[in-house]
């Protein structure tokens, strides 16, 4: 249903709120927000983005890359995006716990360094924080969301105005809801009346977060096999215990493997809040940090990335989706109003639509899990926290016409490429685009 006055009085009010905390979180920044654009390597990662699916969105403090101007006459009239929700906690306390259980051992047989009990005490004070917090939305998960909602306006005024019809709709999982919410803070504290319709609806799962068992049985087989070959490969030697623990001995037969994989992810997602120091650096090697990340980022890429491993399978999972997105530009173009719809939802969901959409060249084969680090294939590019795809459609003189329709689409609002011929820089035909997808998708889609 349309937002009542008294809720949009309240997200407006959130967003005064908000310019508060964006001002301490300047103050206390701790991601390297370094450009995203162009290929990496292996080599290139640093510390924050090797957390991956933990990296914090790129443009919390900082403005993404200038946009192209439209080619001449042509100006914006609808947007379609699907986002992950922002920055959280960790899923469930077991890492919170495993992490603080095995310090604390340490502590009470007195064999940590100086470093092994700053790391404790950070560790207690976060494992305190955490609770009753699981999943959930974190202080600098709301303000990325804030600061995307506020750039959509500022960047497309004629899109955003008060004759603007925007249907935002997320998962029900909570942190989800709120992205949604904080989203919508920042689009109206720039244009207070838009047209506003929210919903979360078990209803609406089958493409916001679909299952689709062909797709989950052929990770699991990869995940036995070539996944499980390779962290064989990668394994962590245990370096850094020596940072931690004053006796190796102690290390090595009370602690083992078992702290790497929790204190990691603790650490790691240290720059999912504005208040936690960043000690990642200080407890692990660049090259544990990065073999850390090459397995994560497998992970991955078994998960959303095309490869004969899964059966060429994983992108499709989220052909459902983008069906509906093909649908709802159909109504848009029709449309004399300007429109955005906008959906919430998860890494798992924006992932492999990215693949499937081929952005960047993510939808090419790869058949070498050894490659994915120098061919520039990561996670931390297309799923940083409140990672997001904005599709933006353009036509002249309120063309109804889908052969005048032009469209461009931003990975983490940067202007990408895509797997037809662009008429103008980062500027596409919609019919070529229509055709192409529905074409490739039509084998897999289940409509409810």
């Amino acid at each position: 249903m349309k937002l009542s006055k008294i809720v949009k009085t309240f997200l407006i009010a959130g967003c005064t709120l908000s310019c508060i905390q964006s001002t301490m979180a300047e103050k206390t920044k701790i991601a390297n927000n370094r450009t995203i654009a162009g290929t990496a390597t292996l080599a290139d990662i640093d510390s924050h983005e090797a957390a991956g699916n933990y990296y914090c969105y790129p443009w919390l403090h900082m403005n993404p890359p200038a946009q192209t101007p439209a080619p001449e006459g042509f100006k914006p009239f609808h947007m379609e995006h699907a986002g992950r929700h922002g920055s959280r906690w960790l899923i469930g306390y077991k890492q919170y716990d495993r992490a603080l259980d095995l310090l604390e051992k340490g502590e009470r047989n007195g064999k940590l360094t100086p470093l092994g009990k700053k790391v404790l005490e950070t560790v207690r004070s976060i494992h305190s924080a955490a609770q009753g917090r699981e999943g959930e939305l974190s202080d600098n998960g709301a303000l990325q969301h804030q600061g995307i909602g506020k750039r959509m306006t500022q960047n497309y005024p004629d899109l955003f105005n008060s004759s603007t019809n925007i249907n935002a709709k997320s998962t029900i999982v909570i942190r989800s809801i709120l992205s949604m919410f904080n989203g919508l803070m920042g689009i109206l504290n720039e244009v207070p009346d838009v047209n506003i319709k929210t919903d979360a609806s078990k209803g609406d799962m089958w493409y916001m977060d679909a299952d689709d068992e062909g797709a989950e049985q052929a990770r699991k087989n990869a995940d036995k096999n070539e996944k499980k070959e390779f962290n064989k490969k990668h394994d962590n030697k245990g370096e850094y215990l020596n940072k931690l623990f004053n006796d190796p001995q102690f290390a090595q037969d009370s602690i083992g493997t078992k702290l790497f994989s929790s204190l990691f992810s603790v650490l790691a997602n240290a720059q999912s809040h504005s208040d936690q120091p960043w000690l990642l650096d200080e407890v692990f090697s660049i090259d544990e940090i990065r073999e850390r990340w090459a397995e994560r980022n497998v992970n991955w890429f078994i998960h959303a990335g095309n490869s004969k491993m899964t059966g060429n399978r994983m992108p499709y999972s989220q052909s459902n989706l983008l069906c509906d997105i093909i649908e709802s530009v159909d109504t848009a173009v029709i449309s004399k109003n300007p429109s955005v719809n906008l959906r919430y939802n998860h890494d798992t969901v924006v992932f492999p639509l990215a693949t499937l959409m081929e952005i960047d060249n993510l939808g090419n084969e790869i058949n070498d899990l050894e490659l994915l680090g120098e061919v520039g294939w990561h996670d931390y590019q297309v799923v940083p926290m409140a990672g997001n795809i904005q599709m933006i459609f353009y036509r002249k003189n309120d063309s109804t016409d889908i052969d005048n329709i032009l469209f461009k689409v931003l990975l983490n609002e940067r202007e990408v490429t895509l797997p037809f011929k662009a008429v103008e820089g980062p500027y596409y035909r919609w019919k070529d685009a229509k055709d192409y997808y529905s074409n490739k998708i039509a084998p897999y889609v289940t409509k409810h």
